[in-house]
């Protein structure tokens, strides 16, 4: 089995499927985040770190802020940069942010914080934070209350991040003192493909060996077949968005 720091780095390989197979965020989940960070007359200025292909990024360019876009792979922001334009992209972590204290009003992580360590991570967002900023933490999740869906999850093997939030949620560290928690259940339409790439883009099917990917791939194809989800039919998948939130003293 791959290492936590070879899942981490494995999303570039798989850049375009991630694209594809990767839900949105909810507007309304994305405004919930910011909120605590806008001030009367000052444009919003967020970093979006963990960035991956800019699923985040859009919408928090779409709520009126200034963006810019970190993550640790530059395969990834290539493709963000095809997607989101006039938005700056560095190559950096959480744990080592390439921007100056106290620029920005909002740190933001979509499907990120699990990889990270939280205690330099929670002192390094603080030190690019103004006080009185926002870290924003948020993650789609599929919702295994459907039995459909809790299957899938079963063929596919259990996310880092869907064990995380199982066990309770996210941790920060000093100088956050306790985070926040909002959701938003919501479903999206997904065609056979897009239920492919969705697998595809996991860190565990990236890095499975070809007969594991084999397994798996013959598990999702059984089951797709029995939902109906052929050519261009749909799927509605359900998700349950979570977000957390902490603010900078």
């Amino acid at each position: 089995m791959a290492t936590r720091e070879e899942m981490s780095r494995s999303f570039g390989s798989a850049a375009s499927v991630y694209e594809s197979g990767r839900p949105e965020y909810p507007a309304d989940a994305v405004a919930w985040l910011l909120a605590p960070a806008r001030r009367d007359g000052h444009s919003l200025r967020v970093a979006d770190v963990g960035a991956g292909t800019g699923k985040l990024t859009r919408a928090v360019v779409e709520a009126g802020a200034e963006v810019v876009a970190i993550d640790p792979d530059a395969e990834m922001l290539g493709v963000l940069r095809d997607n989101v334009r006039r938005v700056p992209t560095f190559v950096g972590t959480a744990e080592s942010l390439p921007l100056p204290d106290a620029s920005l009003d909002a740190v933001v992580l979509g499907q990120a914080w699990h990889w990270v360590d939280p205690v330099p991570a929670s002192a390094e967002v603080a030190r690019v934070l103004r006080p009185g900023g926002v870290l924003g933490l948020i993650w789609n999740v599929r919702d295994d209350d459907e039995p459909w869906v809790r299957r899938l999850t079963g063929i596919m093997h259990g996310s880092r991040a869907e064990e995380m939030i199982a066990e309770g949620g996210p941790t920060v560290a000093a100088p956050f003192t306790g985070l926040e928690e909002q959701s938003w259940h919501w479903s999206r339409p997904m065609t056979r493909d897009a239920l492919f790439d969705m697998a595809r883009s996991r860190s565990y099917i990236i890095t499975a060996p070809p007969d594991e990917r084999e397994r798996i791939e013959a598990g999702l194809a059984e089951l797709f077949d029995e939902l109906g989800a052929v050519g261009d039919a749909t799927v509605d998948l359900p998700y349950v968005t979570r977000a957390y939130r902490a603010v900078r003293p």
